[in-house]
Formats: structure tokens, C-alpha cells, sequence
């Protein structure tokens, strides 16, 4: 029998990254994991959550409201201020995760057939979210400065129609950890103004700045902004299995928002909202995140040397001042590397990574992957990239 199956059903062809997760939980060698984009479990703050789980009221079990829980939302309106973007109650909506919040964003703003821009390469659970609204998806290039802006206006003539919203990650790019300085900012807000197109801002990695000057966010520059749509998680900053993150919008589509989610899941998962609200009222949050920044920045440093010195011109990578990604391509002699077709060679040899094309809508960047050094200490990432190295070296041979 052939199922009655919806239109939008063959558009939904699953995550590269996520799959990874079961793909290295049927291994039975060790294999140093450069794949998903979390920390190591030496870096959760397991006490603190544990004692803040243990707090919970007994009301911990019931039902919770759609918006989210009072005590968490108001904790992240201080946390928003905190970070220099005023924000309100009234704006706020607490998520299953960042991905939740993407999904809400292009469930209300996309019609099908509406044209989104999209960064090339981009996080891949962004662009497929799109397209499984039936969006028509476009990328735009990036560069060491994040998305090229200035090549919007060209790109939205040749299409001969302006996007209803453009999906950008500002801070330490996933995957190529670049940053989106503020002069770009202004542009793209700019040109949005123009357009009457929602930007879409994913930013789960803004807090984990490790090196450099601070970039001002969509929210400090223009404050209340209805065509900024500011996705956040606590995820890559407490846990990422606790599932929790929020948005923040303007306040009509905050009721909307929040009829979305109700059509759903009701509400997120009440025990862990009370239990991060407690972490972040005990003032848990920035003492735990100035303990992580050395050490991911050590982490980041250990990865480049590495590389470094394992490939020498054969690999360019970039250089993130935050986050958990490098970006790597493969050059001169090791340039033809198609890094989907190494992956079984190196998850055999012992190493994971995302190859390069899962990051883009047209399949290219084939001789690019991403690395993940926040899940690794020194030591395992180079025994990893020697492992890299090692089957990079069998393949190329064969």
C-alpha cells in the first residue's frame, strides 16, 4: 500500500548532524567525536543542576504555561539585560531547544513558495525547517566576517523578488565560527527595512566568547525591532540535554508564538524550566560560563595546532574567537577530498566529524568539514586529528 502522505513529507530528509548521534552510538571502538556540536560532559555543571532539580516546588509535575514558566521568563528578561538588549515578559517564549524556536519562526512567517536567504554554509536544521514549510531557499556566501551582506541586493535582483526572511547566525557561526561585526549588522537591518523581511537570528553562542571585542546584537542596535526574530537556547551554555531555550519577538507574534506552540506540545518540559530558572536566580550562569571559556579557548588553540601541524598547507581552517567549531578545507595535493566519502574511513579509523556539504542547500563544499573542539580535551583532539590524518592519508592513496 502507498501511504496518503502530505506534500511537505518528502522535504523532511532528516538532520546529518543529529543522525550522527545514533551513527556513533553503534560503534564499538573509541572514536574521538569532532561531530556534535555539545560540551563534554566534564563541562556540565552537574552539581548545581542536581541541587536545583532537587529545589523544585511540588508543582513541578503539572501542566505549565505555553509562554513558559513566569519564574524562568523573568529570569530571562534580567539575563537579555544583562547581555545589553531590553526586552520584556511580553516578548518572551520558552522552547523545546533553539530548534523549537526556528521551527515557531518559519511557521508563522512562511507561506509556501516565499523565498528565504540563507548563509552558505549554514546550520543544516535551519535550512531544512525552511523547507519543510515549503520555503524556496537560497544561500547567500560567507566569509572570515560571516555572511557577505553587501551581496543581499544582487542576489534578491536576480531572483526578481525580495525574501520574506533571511536566516543568519551572528555570533561564532555554525559551522564556521566567524563572526557578523556590527557594520554588517546595520546593513542587513537596513535592507531588511527595505524588504519588509523578518531577520531570523539564531544566536546560541553569543555568551561563549573566549577571545576578541564583543559584537553589539540585532536587539542593542535596534531595540524592539518587530522584523527581529532573536532565537536562543541554553544548550551550548548549561546543557544541551536539558532541551530548554527561548525566543524573543515582538509581542504580537508572541500570541502567536505561543497559539503555535499549543498546537504542539502545550508546554515545555516544567521540571527542567524550574530547574534553570533556579540555576540562573542562584547566580550559577556566569561564574559556570567564565569557568568554560579558558578552557574551550585552550581547546580551540589545541585544535589549530594540530591541524597545523599535522596537514601544513594542506588544510585552511578558520579562527573562531568563541563557540565550539572550526572550519576546515582541504587544499593543494588533498584538494579532490570528498569529505562525505572519507567519513566512513575516519569514524573506522577512530574520528568524527559533519562533512562540509550537510551545511549547504546545493551539496557543494565537499572538501570542507566542520570540527567540534568544545566536546574534546587537548589531549583527545590530537589524537583525533592524527587519526584524521591518518585516514585522510590511506584515502588520498587509494
Amino acid at each position: 500500500m502507498t501511504l496518503p502522505l502530505a506534500r511537505r513529507a518528502s522535504r523532511l530528509t532528516g538532520s546529518v548532524i543529529d543522525s550522527s548521534t545514533e551513527l556513533l552510538a553503534r560503534q564499538t571502538h573509541d572514536v574521538v567525536r569532532f561531530a556534535m556540536g555539545a560540551p563534554s560532559e566534564d563541562l556540565l555543571p552537574m552539581a548545581d543542576l542536581d541541587e536545583a532539580f532537587a529545589r523544585s516546588g511540588p508543582s513541578r509535575y503539572d501542566y505549565g504555561e505555553s509562554a513558559g514558566e513566569p519564574r524562568l521568563r523573568d529570569e530571562v528578561v534580567k539575563l537579555s539585560l544583562e547581555m545589553g538588549v531590553e526586552t520584556a515578559n511580553n516578548r518572551i517564549v520558552i522552547t523545546n531547544g533553539a530548534m523549537q524556536g526556528l521551527d515557531l519562526a518559519f511557521k508563522l512567517l512562511v507561506d509556501p513558495g516565499d523565498l528565504v536567504i540563507v548563509e552558505s554554509p549554514t546550520y543544516t536544521n535551519g535550512y531544512q525547517t525552511a523547507k519543510s514549510y515549503e520555503a524556496h531557499v537560497i544561500s547567500a556566501p560567507v566569509d572570515e566576517y560571516g555572511l557577505i551582506v553587501e551581496a543581499l541586493p544582487e542576489i534578491v535582483e536576480r531572483e526578481g523578488r525580495t525574501p520574506k526572511a533571511i536566516y543568519t547566525i551572528p555570533n561564532f557561526q555554525n559551522p564556521t565560527g566567524v563572526t557578523l561585526p556590527e557594520k554588517r549588522k546595520l546593513l542587513l537591518l537596513e535592507l531588511a527595512e527595505k524588504w519588509g523581511a523578518v531577520i531570523i537570528e539564531d544566536d546560541p553562542y553569543r555568551m561563549l566568547r573566549f577571545a576578541g571585542t564583543p559584537v553589539p546584537s540585532f536587539g542593542e542596535i535596534s531595540p524592539g525591532n518587530p522584523l527581529i526574530f532573536s532565537v536562543q537556547t541554553f544548550s551550548k551554555v548549561i546543557a544541551p540535554g536539558l532541551r530548554v531555550g527561548w525566543i524573543d519577538v515582538d509581542p504580537e507574534l508572541q500570541r502567536l508564538a505561543v497559539n503555535a506552540k499549543q498546537a504542539i506540545d502545550t508546554c515545555t518540559n516544567v521540571p527542567n524550566q524550574l530547574a534553570i530558572a533556579d540555576f540562573l536566580a542562584g547566580n550559577k550562569l556566569h561564574p559556570h560560563i567564565k569557568r568554560l571559556l579558558p578552557l574551550y579557548r585552550e581547546r580551540k588553540v589545541a585544535m589549530i595546532e594540530a591541524v597545523t601541524d599535522t596537514f601544513g598547507e594542506s588544510v585552511e581552517y578558520t579562527q573562531p574567537e568563541g563557540g565550539f567549531f572550526l572550519w576546515a578545507s582541504f587544499q593543494n595535493d588533498y584538494s579532490s577530498i570528498n569529505t562525505e566519502e572519507l567519513l566512513p574511513a575516519a569514524i573506522a579509523q577512530g574520528v568524527a566529524y559533519i562533512p562540509g556539504a550537510a551545511f549547504t542547500i546545493d551539496g557543494s563544499l565537499r572538501n570542507a568539514l566542520r570540527l567540534c573542539f568544545a566536546t574534546s580535551s587537548p589531549e583527545r583532539i590530537r589524537e583525533g586529528i592524527n587519526r584524521l590524518a591518518v585516514s585522510v592519508r590511506q584515502h588520498a592513496a587509494a
